[in-house]
């Protein structure tokens, strides 16, 4: 099959190639179509080092198509099922899962060293974060399969494995915004316009988008932002509200700088809601003083703050309401041959979220 690797980290752009095998199927796993599949930041994060992925290995974790072959021991799915995948998936049994909190199950990480794919006769290759979407098929756990309704398209369905869920999700799950609030959201990418439409979802009266690129923050008006202004303007819109900041300020950049800035404009006993994933070494500095006296609540969100399954049906039923525009995210459309062009896109800045579409057949 066909499918993108990257052979080393730190390379710019990723070799597709034809001679390449999804491996691993047995008992508890499962073999699926992809059909479409979403670029996220943290593919790029993944590919530069940023975040741990040993090489070589497949890209893309936001990925959906139907179910080829399902393996012993598997409940709950069969053959022609259209699934999403869920890249940290929860086992069902740890603390983390008993307690409802399957998006802080780490089990599935434990298996990053297991190859999922093989290149031409003897290479090993793995995929990113046990999925590897970048690719025309792949052999995941049991867990790490979300069925999803017949009728929702492949390319939307994508959105919804990682970049909606977790931007959603930060609004709704981690932070329960309340109606009313004022909010602000640092970062118009995928996730960021996620957050916004969480937000509004949850009812807040005032969302301020913050991004340095001009073009993204007009366009994230359309999703139901009320204004939007540049990084240097943050601080002097903040200042202008009643309570002197935000009570919600969601950061969905993943660094350190943007972090504080959060910090800094969100109104005393207000939210911070780390969404965007950063490096292990980019530390972010507070005082003992004003953590004490400000009584700002920082909180990180992971994968959506909740229960992934549930997030995503959520999403799901306000799509179908008309309550969430998924359609409009997507900016760019392009096949497996034109993955390197969707990465220059992303790291210009140019793209929302790009689909690459593996096929429909």
């Amino acid at each position: 099959m066909r499918a993108a690797i990257l052979h080393q980290i730190g390379q710019d752009s990723l070799d597709v190639r034809d001679d390449v095998e999804a491996v691993g199927f047995g008992p508890g796993r499962v073999r699926v179509r992809l059909r479409a599949s979403s670029l996220c930041h943290s593919d790029l994060s993944a590919m530069s080092g940023v975040l741990p992925q040993p090489a070589p290995f497949v890209p893309g974790h936001e990925g959906a198509g139907d179910v080829l072959e399902v393996g012993e021991g598997v409940d709950g799915l069969a053959v022609g099922d259209r699934v999403v995948l869920c890249w940290m998936a929860p086992c069902g049994d740890c603390p983390h899962c008993r307690r409802g909190q399957g998006h802080l199950c780490v089990s599935s990480l434990r298996r990053l060293g297991t190859p999922g794919f093989r290149l031409g006769e003897a290479t090993d290759a793995f995929g990113f974060y046990n999925t590897g979407t970048f690719a025309e098929e792949a052999v995941v756990a049991a867990d790490a399969v979300i069925k999803v309704p017949a009728d929702l398209p492949y390319e939307l369905a994508a959105l919804i494995g990682c970049g909606v869920t977790t931007g959603f999700g930060a609004a709704a799950n981690t932070a329960a915004v309340e109606p009313g609030s004022a909010v602000a959201v640092i970062g118009a990418g995928g996730v960021g316009i996620a957050a916004v439409q969480g937000a509004r979802v949850c009812g807040a009266d005032r969302i301020t988008v913050v991004d340095p690129v001009a073009s993204r923050r007009e366009r994230a008006l359309g999703f139901g932002a009320t204004d939007a202004v540049a990084p240097e303007e943050l601080k002097a819109a903040a200042k202008a509200l009643e309570a002197g900041g935000y009570d919600y300020v969601f950061e969905a950049v993943g660094r350190s700088a943007t972090v504080r800035a959060a910090y800094d404009a969100a109104r005393r006993g207000g939210a911070v809601v780390v969404i965007g994933a950063g490096a292990k070494d980019d530390q972010v500095h507070f005082s003992m003083g004003e953590l004490f006296f400000n009584e700002k609540r920082v909180l990180s969100s992971m994968y959506g703050g909740g229960d992934v399954r549930r997030t995503v049906a959520r999403v799901i039923e306000l799509w179908r309401d008309g309550r969430i525009d998924l359609a409009g995210m997507i900016t760019h459309r392009v096949g497996l041959d034109g993955v390197n062009e969707a990465i220059a896109q992303m790291r210009s800045g140019e793209a929302l979220r790009t689909v690459v579409s593996l096929g429909q057949d």
